[in-house]
């Protein structure tokens, strides 16, 4: 899920001047920027587009809309900022490709760094579940050829440049990454030695899947999960009202809760519906039933079972969901080594139960490593909590990129467990 900090919003279009220490003024517009990675001495800052305008990630995290009191400026060379002066664009390999999937067209690109040989890591990312396209949009691959690995990424069907319906079918969107994969090996074929598979959110789903048929060395997986869909709408239920304050009491009604609501959408809302009506009844009047969320809970009981026999939830039947699947399962069949790095406050996808059943497959002798970054929530962004507990979300938190570029690199990181 992509979050943007709420201060910003200022124009993507306006000219900007920059002085450097020297003296020397330089002029640049903001929509003559380029996406890409740009340096000094101290800092590597990557540029990708949003919008008409253009976003920023510092290499430890900081963020924020080119044109803003920090980034002042860029074109297809230079990036000024205010404090840290003028940076210097980095040369990096980009080839634009098409691939077909069971008729159907995605666009990616593989991006390289300079220095690429032959001894290099190669990855593809499978992204989360925004429906918006990656390419050129998302920080995270720059991030990962900044710090000397190519990356092969392209937009998922329905999304930016690709064709097809968007889907959260994670078979098919498996299919795709396999597809992709293979893709990447052609364009890099005598550039890598290691080649690996990234799954982001959702991507943590779509990874293992794709894993065997992919041929991967490796799979790392940033703040996903080991639990299906229905597990994940019970444990953000249940996280919503532990934070509201309420107790044991509560939580275990929820759960009643989410037991009906879980029978209702996996069955394609032919079952489950007289249950939800009494508990509808039961509950209606109780200020903690009205709090419920959750991923798909919170809509099923907004709902008239009469609406939901008839006309099912539009939004999300157009997912094309398969809900028969068992993370837990999927990952005892990946015998390659995983690394998994989760956010320790994450909101979205609760890391008790992927904690302990990633400990488990440990224990039976998969090759896993994990590490969890302490107050992040999903995406390893850094917040500010406030009084009514609204987080005000600030960076991406320093380490990330780091920590999983290593990772990818070597296999190993020292002091992870």
């Amino acid at each position: 899920m992509k979050k943007l900090l709420t201060s910003i919003g200022l124009s993507f279009l306006s000219t900007v001047v920059w002085s450097s220490e020297a003296g020397a003024a330089a002029t640049q517009s903001i929509s003559n920027c380029k996406v890409g990675i740009y340096t000094n001495k101290e800092n590597v800052i990557v540029v990708t587009k949003r919008g008409e305008g253009y976003r920023y990630m510092y290499d430890q995290g900081a963020v924020g809309i080119v044109g803003d009191d920090q980034v002042l400026g860029c074109d297809a060379r230079t990036l000024s900022t205010y404090e840290d002066g003028l940076l210097n664009a980095v040369n990096i390999r980009v080839t634009d490709t098409r691939f077909v999937v069971d008729g159907v067209t995605l666009v990616g690109q593989l991006i390289e760094p300079e220095n690429v040989s032959e001894r290099s890591t190669l990855i593809v990312y499978a992204h989360g579940s925004e429906e918006s396209g990656w390419l050129e949009q998302a920080s995270d691959p720059y991030q990962m050829v900044a710090r000397g690995i190519s990356v092969f990424v392209y937009d998922k069907r329905g999304t930016g440049l690709s064709e097809g319906n968007y889907s959260q079918n994670f078979p098919q969107l498996a299919k795709d990454l396999v597809a992709a994969s293979k893709e990447a090996k052609n364009l890099a074929k005598g550039r890598f030695e290691r080649f690996g598979l990234v799954g982001l959110s959702q991507g943590g789903w779509i990874a293992p899947l794709a894993a065997e048929k992919a041929e991967a060395d490796f799979i790392a997986i940033g703040y996903g999960l080991v639990v299906d869909i229905l597990e994940e709408d019970a444990a953000q239920v249940q996280l919503e009202l532990l934070q509201a304050g309420y107790g044991g009491d509560v939580i275990m009604k929820a759960k009643t809760i989410t037991d009906v609501t879980a029978l209702v959408a996996s069955s394609g809302y032919t079952k489950g519906l007289q249950e939800l009506d009494e508990l509808r009844q039961l509950y209606a009047n109780e200020d903690w039933f009205k709090r419920i969320k959750g991923g798909y809970s919170g809509v099923i009981l907004s709902m008239s079972s009469n609406e939901l026999r008839s006309n099912g939830i539009p939004m999300f039947d157009r997912l094309n969901i398969d809900w028969s699947l068992v993370p837990l399962e999927v990952l005892r069949k990946v015998n390659v080594p995983q690394f998994w790095i989760l956010a320790g406050e994450d909101r979205e996808a609760p890391i008790e139960k992927t904690m302990e059943r990633l400990k488990t497959l440990r224990s039976e002798g998969k090759p896993i490593q994990i590490h969890v970054f302490p107050n992040t929530d999903h995406g390893m962004w850094e917040f500010q909590e406030q009084s009514n507990g609204v987080r005000q979300y600030t960076k991406v938190t320093a380490g990330f990129h780091d920590l999983l570029a290593d990772w990818l690199k070597s296999g190993q990181v020292k002091n992870i467990k």
